[in-house]
């Protein structure tokens, strides 16, 4: 039962009176000019009170579902210019009009952009990608609809002209351009829920009632027994009025907040425009070979099969180009996830695996064309969050991945942005500062341990909690005088003893080792909180 507003109702109401109307002049006038002017004039409001609703729901509505109602307002804008070149013929010129007239393609294109408004499936809200390869594919399926048009209909209309040729071509590809709608909208009903299953039910049954009456009306114009006015227009008439009532009762109706995710609908329209491509050089063999029809005609179609071919090997050249570029995107965005810690956003050891090679090559180069060089040093400093395993027991792990995510935030604010920072593992992180100088390394450790102590953390509870980390920090080229005598894995492996210094010592410190003689001051109790050591990497290298 489709739900129509008050107004709504007394739209219907007016446009079923212009039908009954119709009725009584076709009862009781006789055929004529008065006849004539009744029966074109109330064809043709009723058909503008069908495209002006549809019009009226574009107005007011947004996205796809706004675009499906132009469409159906621009199949209507065609179904009316068909009824204006009626109108010129019968009150104008006063002259019967042409059983094979130019206007017919625009009765048969009218159920075009028809078809194209329920193709979008306005009910659902596409994702982006769907969105961009369904308008080539659907393009894709125009120009062949429009190809067949041409080989099926106007050889018979132009190059060699014939009636009984035309009227059949005409009727059963009109025939199945509407029944694909109908099947189209058969298929939406079912998958439609609440009010946009219920104007789909009710644009279903008026698709099907008007082409009932429009192949009545037209199989009388092919045989002769059709006038303007005849009792054939009022089922015709009446039909525009249950389009109309079915356009008011689809007024506020939206497309769901979720975009589809089901591509078999996509998947469907790709392989059917696919099969269009391919029946091309089908329909070229059937012209070359077909005995049947004259030359002129053979040679017409195969011209324009070579045309057609040419058409929309170009449309498919640019859907592969979009293809590919879409294939180029997704193979990004997968890299890029790959190489993205998923929790912090920063980068992963996968990162730091692909990437440490071209740092450490960049470093040995700078120290081989100047071995006194600072700026071309690569440090590396790890990170621990002191303490965070409390955090864990006592508020959660909720709460522990949200002060993990801060903690990113703050870190990421005090380095530069040649630096890169990598989660390492657990509530572990290390800074890979690039193009600078070692004796600076201070600095930014400074900074990093400000930052994180700065503020309280907030927990999602609304309880605050302090944090502190700890950091241990070394530079590559280890030896300035060989830079190649230490690997870059043996200096993380002295930043790491580093770590564990600053962690014996208190917590909530920094400790740098740089060449030299001296031990490792394990039991340091300083309370300088940024602190470099001197030490020789042999001592070093085995477990702390």
């Amino acid at each position: 039962m489709l739900s129509l507003s008050r107004q709504s109702r007394w739209w219907i109401g007016a446009a079923a009176v212009l039908v009954a109307v119709l009725a009584l002049a076709c009862a009781f006038l006789p055929r004529g000019l008065p006849l004539t002017a009744c029966s074109d004039i109330i064809t043709a409001l009723l058909m503008f009170s069908t495209l002006l609703a549809f019009a009226l729901n574009a107005s007011s509505a947004g996205g796809r579902t706004r675009w499906f109602w132009i469409l159906q307002a621009a199949g209507w804008a065609l179904w009316l210019s068909d009824q204006g070149v009626w109108i010129a013929y019968d009150l104008v010129l006063r002259v019967p009009m042409s059983p094979m007239h130019p206007a017919d393609i625009l009765l048969f294109m009218a159920e075009v952009p028809m078809l194209a408004g329920i193709l979008l499936r306005p009910h659902l809200q596409p994702n982006e990608r769907s969105t961009r390869l369904g308008t080539l594919d659907f393009l894709l399926l125009l120009v062949w609809w429009i190809y067949l048009y041409i080989f099926f209909i106007i050889s018979w209309q132009y190059i060699h002209p014939s009636r009984p040729a035309y009227d059949f071509n005409y009727d059963w590809l009109f025939g199945a351009e509407s029944l694909v709608l109908i099947s189209v909208s058969f298929v939406l009903l079912r998958q439609g829920s609440g009010r946009w299953k219920r104007f789909y039910a009710g644009y279903l049954t008026v698709v099907i009632l008007n082409a009932l009456a429009f192949y009545l009306l037209n199989y009388a114009i092919e045989i002769d027994t059709y006038f303007t006015g005849s009792w054939y227009d009022i089922p015709y008439a009446a039909s525009f009025v249950a389009f109309s009532a079915v356009a008011l009762s689809g007024r506020g109706l939206a497309s769901s907040s979720q975009p589809s995710k089901d591509d078999t609908y996509a998947a469907s329209m790709a392989t059917l425009a696919m099969m269009a491509v391919l029946s091309l050089p089908v329909m070229a063999i059937i012209a070359l070979f077909d005995q049947g029809i004259p030359a002129e005609v053979r040679h017409f179609r195969i011209l324009v099969t070579l045309a057609t071919m040419f058409a929309m090997a170009f449309l498919t050249y640019l859907k592969q180009h979009r293809l590919n570029h879409e294939l180029k995107l997704s193979n990004t965005i997968l890299e890029e996830a790959s190489l993205t810690d998923p929790l912090t956003g920063v980068r992963n050891r996968r990162y730091f695996s692909l990437s440490i090679g071209a740092d450490v090559s960049q470093a040995l180069r700078s120290h081989a064309d100047d071995p006194q060089t600072r700026t071309g040093d690569l440090i590396f400093y790890l990170i621990d969050a002191d303490n965070f395993k409390e955090v864990n027991d006592y508020y959660g792990h909720e709460a522990g991945d949200l002060v993990l995510r801060e903690m990113t935030r703050r870190i990421s604010s005090s380095i530069r942005h040649s630096d890169v920072l990598v989660r390492w593992g657990g509530e572990e992180f290390l800074i890979i500062s690039r193009y600078t100088d070692r004796r600076d390394a201070e600095t930014l450790a400074s900074r990093v341990l400000a930052a994180v102590a700065s503020a309280p953390f907030q927990l999602s509870t609304g309880e605050s909690i302090h944090r502190t980390c700890s950091i241990g920090w070394a530079s590559f080229p280890w030896m300035l005088c060989d830079p190649n005598a230490i690997h870059y894995e043996d200096v993380l492996s002295i930043a790491d003893r580093a770590l564990s210094v600053a962690k014996r010592a208190g917590k909530n410190r920094a400790v740098g080792l740089a060449p030299g003689s001296g031990p490792i001051p394990l039991q340091q109790t300083g309370r300088v909180p940024v602190e470099r050591y001197s030490v020789d990497a042999s001592t070093i290298m085995g477990p702390a």
